[in-house]
């Protein structure tokens, strides 16, 4: 599992010692409003996705970063390379910033590394993300790192008995390699 620098974060593995920072990331209302699952409400609820993410290392399959603070190494985050088909070159990402760090650009370089992996290392040739439309930040986001809003889906997921629609952005590593930095 590299370790990818991002400036003011780290993209490292997971530890055992990250599940009380892990539990608070996903309880989070805000950072939950728009997610496929309703915020945590006990510890107990992350722990076996907790074991996922620390045995989420398998090139092949699934890749799960903790995105931590570059000064005191702490879990703030989190993103995660998965549905990798090597054969069809191609992979989703998603993921997590705690809404204390909103807006200090950690996403965007978080991001900026994995997709540099996905598409140097790894050899990918797509990137997907599935965004609900209603989240205009983490859009944007996507955007300004080139992805293209390719379709929408609608009523994808139900979550707390809210519908949401997904909307499908798509990146190539031709547009990756060849948009300036």
């Amino acid at each position: 599992m590299p370790v990818l620098d991002a400036g003011s974060v780290r993209l490292r593995p997971h530890r055992e010692n990250d599940l009380q920072d892990f539990f608070a990331l996903y309880s989070d209302p805000q950072v939950m409003r728009y997610w496929s699952f309703p915020a945590w409400t006990h510890v107990d609820q992350a722990r076996e996705r907790f074991t996922g993410a620390l045995a989420g290392h398998d090139p092949s399959r699934l890749l799960c970063w903790a995105m931590a603070d570059a000064d005191s190494d702490r879990l703030i985050g989190g993103v995660t390379l998965f549905a990798i088909n090597v054969e069809q070159g191609r992979a989703e990402i998603g993921y997590a910033l705690h809404s204390s760090q909103w807006g200090r650009g950690h996403a965007r370089g978080a991001l900026g590394k994995v997709l540099e992996h996905a598409f140097g290392p790894l050899g990918l040739r797509r990137v997907e993300a599935d965004i609900d439309p209603r989240n205009a930040a983490s859009c944007r986001l996507v955007e300004r790192l080139g992805f293209a809003r390719e379709g929408l889906l609608r009523e994808r997921w139900c979550v707390g008995g809210d519908l949401q629609d997904s909307a499908m952005y798509g990146l190539l590593a031709r547009d990756w390699l060849a948009a300036p930095r």
